[in-house]
């Protein structure tokens, strides 16, 4: 055999395993010179077969035993075999993707062909356009969200959308390119054609919730890259690329993107890092354990404490269940609070939270704590963050005139909170703004009030 980095096939660092043959197709003009080969003149090569002799099965890194049960795994590649039966160089100059480059063309008003760069989005776009509509259109009724599969159409639309704009295409464009797809291959597939108006719609949908996210994200790249290119190591690091995704929402994978564009490398692991420092710094301050509580238990960011329950109950109230805090911080001087919402919120709807806080500071509801399961908190309609982390006993804090009958928010929280809301003082939102795609960010503060007893 060749060696393994030459000729081998894996699913995985272990599992079944074996050598392979990989089948080139000329796509050059006339035929391939002497000695030419997919390392000497890969762009006139083109993969269109691979066989697996499936052989062994990889316990470990240094392992391999023979399975007892050896078989060949052919994959042939349909539409590039299609390519070359048409005598085409592309997959992307066949009949199965030139109705989609025609509307992208028409949309950037720009020729496919003409440079190179561009149609590099050309074909970004194309693909995973596609390849989001099937996703889209399947009967599983999978959407765009940050888990699963969710996640992977997530990333391909937004990766679409930033290429639609590196063309220039400065509005809504997605669901204007599912047309063609589906028009394309509803006859193999009728079920994009049933699932059309859904389609579309979650196109449209997840764009706008990331377009703004993403102007915003690379305007602040542009800002930095000046002082990032004084790096000799050509290197992001991951505090950078982690303020890039917390303060603007931008991704890691567009971030890694981005900067390969100009030569930088990210810092993955320090991303991460910063990452979990960011998670560990929330969750002091919600961590809902009967033992927790904020790291800073000051007069004041008790006060603001207290203050993000009422606000998130207001929330709720004003803006419906879709609002579930996703993080929240907090010093002497302001509180920021994180939570889900697909879109800004109006001027009148933050008046309107802001005032039902208000309303509940001077009415002095008295705030109470109980020690319980989390199954009874649950039950007794308490909110909960960072359920995975909770102990069997948690702290339950009621703010209302009753915590079983007549309250306004209950919420499992490891404290400390002030006895009765009057304590807290005027609240005022100052500011509400993007955090990152679908989740909304609340910056308020807070003013006079009575002193806390005790």
């Amino acid at each position: 055999y060749l060696p393994a980095s030459d000729n081998w096939w894996a699913a995985g660092p272990t599992g079944p395993c074996g050598p392979d043959t990989e089948i080139f197709y000329w796509v050059g003009e006339g035929l391939p010179p002497v000695g030419s080969n997919k390392k000497t003149d890969s762009a006139n090569w083109m993969e269109i077969w691979n066989n697996v002799f499936m052989q062994f099965n990889r316990i470990d890194e240094k392992t391999l035993v023979k399975l007892p049960k050896q078989n060949v795994d052919t994959g042939m590649g349909l539409e590039r075999t299609n390519c070359i039966l048409q005598g085409k160089t592309s997959v992307y100059l066949t009949e199965v993707f030139q109705p989609i480059i025609a509307e992208i063309e028409k949309l950037a008003s720009y020729k496919y062909g003409d440079d190179a760069e561009k149609d590099k989005s050309v074909r970004i776009i194309a693909d995973h356009a596609r390849a989001s509509v099937f996703i889209l259109g399947d009967q599983k009724g999978v959407s765009p969200s940050n888990v699963g599969a969710g996640y992977v159409l997530r990333r391909l639309i937004r990766r679409a959308v930033r290429h639609g704009l590196k063309l220039g295409i400065d509005t809504e464009f997605l669901a204007q390119i599912a047309v063609p797809v589906i028009e394309n291959f509803k006859g193999a597939y009728p079920e994009l054609e049933e699932n059309s108006e859904k389609i579309k719609k979650e196109l449209t949908a997840e764009e706008n919730k990331f377009r703004d996210t993403l102007k915003k994200g690379e305007a602040e790249f542009q800002k930095l890259l000046p002082n990032l290119m004084k790096n000799p190591k050509k290197e992001i690091s991951g505090k950078v690329a982690f303020r890039l995704y917390d303060t603007f929402g931008y991704p890691l994978e567009l971030t890694q993107e981005l900067g390969a564009e100009y030569g930088f490398t990210v810092d993955v692991e320090g991303f991460k890092e910063a990452e979990k420092k960011h998670q560990e710094a929330s969750k002091t301050l919600d961590a809902g354990k009967a033992k927790g509580g904020l790291a800073e238990q000051s007069e004041i960011t008790t006060k603001y404490h207290t203050a993000t329950h009422l606000l998130q109950q207001a929330l709720v109230d004003v803006l419906g269940d879709e609002v579930a805090q996703k993080g929240s911080n907090i010093n002497n001087e302001r509180m920021r609070f994180d939570f889900t919402f697909s879109r800004p919120m109006t001027k009148e709807e933050i008046q309107k939270a802001e005032d039902i806080v208000n309303e509940k500071i001077k009415e002095d509801l008295p705030v109470t704590m109980e020690i319980m399961t989390l199954e009874q908190a649950k039950a007794e309609g308490a909110r909960a963050l960072f359920a995975n982390k909770y102990g069997e006993s948690v702290k339950v804090y009621t703010i209302g005139r009753d915590p079983k009958t007549d309250w306004f928010s209950k919420e499992v929280c490891g404290g400390p909170h002030v006895q009765h809301t009057a304590q807290i003082g005027d609240f005022k939102i100052v500011k509400e703004q993007s955090s990152s795609a679908g989740v909304r960010r609340i910056r308020a503060v807070i003013s006079g009030g009575l002193p806390l007893e005790g």
